[in-house]
């Protein structure tokens, strides 16, 4: 016998965080993600499927009510058609239009699923999920929304001809670049965090992020950092770029020599946008990293029309893996 319930216990709610997902969930997390309502679908022999479902705060869209399914997981894809239903099903009778998933309440969170997994290991800090995923969401009446890449590039020694000029255009701009002070970590990620908030407003679905929660999803990455690999563009003491990479530690836990940078976030300010400032501190990290004795680069989860997506293509990043952010049209209910 299936049944599908609300979570409204203590024991319902550890019950919902048990079952593996996209991340790690606890009853504190559900708490913090206002979700509108958890709900699990239930067999005789336990629970096979999860979600929570947002609807009073989910991003907006002009022409459209967005409700949003997220903490997703599923044991079957069975259990799974029958969630997204219900679960669309609520999203109608709360008034919405468009079912958008899987996303846990905005994209400053865990959101989209690989879609394609490709050759290449997973690289750290890489959303993962069961080959079967995106097939509960295109079987349940689902279409991509948003596409995402990421793209490899070996070789991380070719240098770019035009950063010469674009550093002696921004130092006549009085622009700087400087390494991350990870001494200071809380002080330059609320630099980022300011960034971030003028760079992202436009993305599809984006959601502006409060500071303190910015903080608290970064503080976790402090003993992953190497600053040289993290560089701020300021004027006169103010951020207006940034790019954060990373070395993929999952290699070191495959027992290899880690020669590879993930290059996570790219972002710059509108002002400065399409001026080349993003070709300027990707190069300068590209001869940190090369510097440093990296020898790949990883440009991770870049949206199909970001322009990160443009300067991979220049540098020769070869498309690795692929991701979706899935949408269901909602019929309305009487």
């Amino acid at each position: 016998m299936v049944s599908i319930l609300a979570v409204e216990s203590a024991a319902m709610c550890e019950r919902f965080c048990s079952l593996p997902g996209l991340s790690t969930l606890t009853p504190e997390i559900l708490e913090r993600s206002h979700a509108d309502a958890h709900w699990i679908l239930n067999e005789e022999d336990g629970t096979c499927a999860r979600c929570s479902l947002w609807w009073s705060h989910a991003p907006t869209v002009p022409g459209q009510k967005i409700g949003i399914i997220g903490h997703y997981a599923a044991c079957d894809t069975e259990a799974a058609w029958q969630l997204l239903q219900f679960a669309c099903n609520e999203l109608a009778r709360q008034g919405c239009t468009q079912a958008v998933g899987p996303m846990d309440g905005s994209t400053n969170q865990r959101y989209r699923l690989l879609s394609e997994r490709g050759s290449e290991p997973l690289f750290f800090l890489e959303p993962n999920n069961p080959d079967t995923w995106p097939e509960h969401f295109t079987g349940s009446g689902f279409t991509s929304l948003a596409s995402y890449y990421s793209a490899l590039q070996e070789g991380i020694e070719r240098t770019d001809p035009r950063t010469s000029a674009l550093a002696e255009q921004f130092a006549r701009e009085k622009i700087a670049i400087r390494a991350f002070d990870a001494a200071h970590f809380d002080e330059e990620v609320r630099r980022i965090h300011r960034v971030v908030l003028a760079s992202f407003q436009n993305n599809t679905l984006a959601s502006p992020i409060d500071e303190e929660d910015f903080l608290e999803q970064n503080r976790p990455l402090k003993p992953y950092v190497q600053p040289e690999l993290v560089l701020l563009a300021e004027h006169a003491d103010e951020p207006v770029g940034f790019v954060f990479a990373l070395p993929d530690w999952l290699q070191a836990g495959r027992g290899e020599a880690i020669d590879t940078v993930i290059v996570k976030t790219l972002a710059i300010h509108p002002f400065y946008s399409r001026r080349g400032l993003a070709t300027l501190l990707t190069g300068r990290l590209r001869k940190i990293g090369h510097d440093l004795g990296y020898t790949r680069a990883i440009h991770a989860l870049m949206h199909e029309r970001n322009i990160s997506r443009h300067i991979s293509e220049t540098n020769r990043g070869r498309i690795i893996r692929r991701y979706t952010l899935y949408a269901r049209k909602l019929e309305a209910q009487i």
